[in-house]
């Protein structure tokens, strides 16, 4: 038994090695990619209007874009998701208050995580959807700026975003896509469309508000980036699940967060936020959806 119990102690000994070199192999490959830092040129918008009216549009805007879905609604910070395995996704305290991020942040702070989705000390954020901030307009980029240098601080000390075994492991084989800088496309800052109902200023709204993040900028739909418990994001083209829709219907669903049957709009879905956009600003962006090309679900 003595040779066994001797062979039995190798081979566990051996097992426990090989778990912990793993284990090493995946933390500095995780680790290599979370502390890359990334180089990127920040245009600032030529003036930041302080003024009611443009710190009014940036709160509208804060709301519309989903920014309190991550930080909460005050802006003071929020657990976004937490897990074990996984790790915790938190949106960071954006006001002056204890445990926030205002105090610190100059305006070219704001603007380069915002459009660019890095941190003042150049490593990517997480989640922040700034492929689609990117695309925000000069005037509105001045306006949530704006906003956020007003807001009202709130004392709130929210854990920073990390990550568990299951989280790393996943990061070290490039698996879990929510590090955004990579994939946030170096867009040059334009002074938009003019606001009004029509497809154009429809589309803008669809990239500032995330539509095109979650179901595609072909609007297809498909598996949304992240842990598999999300739902899979609807088909939005004419040939999708919101083909025989009114647009009565789409303001309805967007406003009540149900469907022309009656049936409950999963909350994942942001629609309690965009139900806050203008009536204006709706009739865009069902007039876009309208025009973009069929295509069938997943489809790019």
């Amino acid at each position: 038994m003595r040779p066994l119990a001797r062979w039995l102690g190798i081979v566990g000994g051996v097992l426990v090695a090989v778990l912990v070199l793993a284990a090493g192999v995946v933390y500095a490959r995780s680790e290599r990619r979370l502390e890359r830092v990334h180089a990127v040129t920040v245009a600032l918008p030529r003036t930041i209007p302080r003024d009611s009216a443009t710190v009014a549009r940036g709160a509208h805007l804060a709301t519309v874009a989903t920014c309190r879905l991550c930080h909460g609604a005050d802006l003071g910070g929020a657990i976004y998701s937490s897990s074990a395995m996984l790790g915790t996704i938190a949106g960071p305290n954006l006001t002056r208050g204890r445990g926030g991020i205002g105090p610190d942040h100059t305006t070219a702070d704001w603007v380069r995580a915002i459009r660019h989705g890095v941190r003042r000390d150049g490593t990517s954020l997480v989640v922040m959807p700034s492929e689609v901030f990117v695309r925000l307009s000069e005037p509105d980029l001045a306006a949530i700026v704006a906003y956020l240098e007003q807001l009202r601080p709130v004392d709130r000390v929210v854990p920073r975003t990390g990550f568990g075994p299951l989280g790393r492991a996943l990061l070290a084989a490039g698996k879990l896509n929510i590090l955004v800088a990579d994939k946030t496309p170096p867009l040059p800052l334009t002074a938009g469309v003019p606001p009004g109902p029509t497809p154009e200023y429809g589309r803008y709204l669809a990239d500032v508000a995330g539509c095109h993040g979650c179901h595609g900028f072909g609007l297809s739909g498909g598996r949304v980036a992240g842990p598999s418990s999300f739902p899979p994001a609807a088909n939005l083209t004419p040939a999708g699940d919101v083909s025989a829709w009114s647009e009565g219907d789409f303001v309805r669903a967007l406003r009540e967060g149900r469907r022309p049957d009656g049936s409950a709009i999963d909350e994942f879905m942001p629609w309690r936020a965009y139900g806050e956009m203008t009536d204006e600003e709706l009739r865009a962006l069902w007039r876009y959806l309208r025009g973009v090309p069929p295509k069938p679900f997943g489809h790019k």
